[in-house]
């Protein structure tokens, strides 16, 4: 499986951007689709993921009711559509991907694919 994201770049606090993450390969598969983040000198946050057949949301709580993730499986895409950005949210965003399979979806360590990242800067 290979997941390539897309959309990063440098914003004013306030401001939005969305990101896309496209997955290919062996996908048939695939039970969700996450985004994990890494800003300097701060542990992995998984802020947000979505079951690829059934559309359930989960989110962190320092990003819930700011940012939204979804998907459009005809196009086999997964955007995070971040709104009200603050400096905080600055971090490597990368696209993740666990395959069916037992544990939470909710946890960071159940993922089994992690593409590489797009830088966001959040500038106050």
């Amino acid at each position: 499986v290979q997941l390539q994201a897309s959309g990063g770049g440098f914003v004013q606090a306030g401001d939005s951007l969305r990101l896309s993450c496209a997955p290919s390969g062996r996908t048939s598969n695939t039970y969700a689709v996450g985004w994990v983040r890494q800003a300097p000198g701060k542990e992995r946050e998984l802020v947000a993921a979505i079951r690829w057949h059934g559309g359930n949301t989960y989110y962190a709580d320092s990003v819930e009711g700011r940012f939204t993730i979804s998907r459009d499986n005809g196009e086999n895409t997964v955007f995070l559509q971040m709104d009200s950005l603050k400096d905080s949210d600055t971090a490597v965003y990368s696209c993740v991907l666990g395959d069916r399979k037992p544990g939470s979806w909710h946890r960071i360590e159940w993922y089994d694919y992690w593409g590489s990242g797009t830088l966001v800067t959040v500038s106050s």
